[in-house]
């Protein structure tokens, strides 16, 4: 088993990388560990991250690495997916693909994971005409015709703000709940459409979205379809017992510190406002917690 290190940061995207840079500056040994596929994978670029606007997500994780790899009490476990955490405060064993070590303190910035409907044509365009967010993809598809698939009446509120960038938009409840009067008349008020019959099939022309299919095999042209998915904990997280709160978020205190003593998480597995450059400010802020509290404990017992 190796020796022990300070901070296991498990999950290398945004947050990951951001919080293992923070700790390293100060002066903590940190391990990262990465091989979560990331949720923007299939996504051509990362949008809103000031000086990476329109950068790759592969480029953003490789510059941070980069970052990082200068820093001597940095190491990188690439590829090894962690399979089990376990133990207790100041000793906890990371069991991985690539075998065990030991880390003082947990800081888990693993994402979260979206639950895809089954509808045919849905996975092929994911992140490329079917999106979640449109403050990270509305920009570049502006005054295009947008659709909207909502889960719920407040989903279907929640279309207005898409009014910000297009004046052609279509909400789909999917014939999965009833709209009240009243939201069908803001609807109609903010010049929004609504399709109430169930929808069967997305259609892509050139790997792009072409129309949305309904009951009946109606289509509905649209070129953008934006969704907000039901979302589940990583295995791991699950697996750890975490408290979690009433949206199924990772439950932490004001400094980022889980239910279970010495582990801290960072990132959308514990946040409702999800993009990479939140989840980088979430992994420096929280490591800079786990820090301070840290080294308070290892200068009082004379490690420092």
């Amino acid at each position: 088993m190796s020796k022990t290190i300070d901070v296991a940061v498990i999950g290398g995207g945004p947050a990951g990388l951001a919080a293992a840079l923070a700790l390293v500056r100060s002066r903590k040994h940190v391990a990262l560990y990465d091989c979560w596929p990331p949720r923007n994978a299939t996504a051509s670029e990362v949008r809103g991250f000031v000086t990476q606007d329109g950068t790759p997500p592969e480029e953003v994780r490789r510059l941070g690495r980069e970052d990082l790899a200068s820093y001597e009490t940095f190491e990188l476990h690439d590829d090894d997916r962690v399979r089990a955490v376990r133990g207790e405060h100041d000793r906890f064993v990371i069991t991985s693909e690539h075998g065990e070590a030991i880390a003082r303190r947990i800081l888990l910035c693993v994402g979260i994971c979206d639950q895809l409907p089954d509808i045919p044509g849905y996975r092929e365009l994911w992140g490329t005409s079917v999106f979640q967010c449109p403050h990270c993809h509305g920009w570049e598809r502006k005054d295009r015709a947008f659709g909207y698939l909502a889960n719920d009446a407040a989903g279907v509120d929640w279309s207005l703000l898409l009014r910000g960038w297009t004046r052609d938009l279509v909400v789909f409840t999917s014939a999965a709940f009833d709209v009240p009067a009243a939201l069908i008349a803001r609807l109609d008020r903010a010049r929004i459409r609504l399709e109430q019959r169930r929808v069967v099939a997305l259609e892509a022309k050139s790997n792009e979205l072409s129309a949305v299919v309904v009951d009946g095999g109606v289509r509905v042209p649209r070129e953008v379809l934006f969704v907000r998915p039901p979302q589940i904990q990583t295995k791991l997280v699950r697996e750890l017992g975490v408290k979690l709160d009433s949206r199924d978020r990772v439950h932490v205190d004001e400094r980022g510190e889980t239910s279970i003593r010495g582990i801290y998480a960072a990132g959308d597995l514990m946040m409702a406002e999800h993009g990479a450059l939140a989840a980088a400010a979430a992994g420096a802020r929280v490591a800079h917690e786990l820090d301070e509290a840290f080294t308070r404990e290892l200068v009082l017992a004379g490690e420092r």
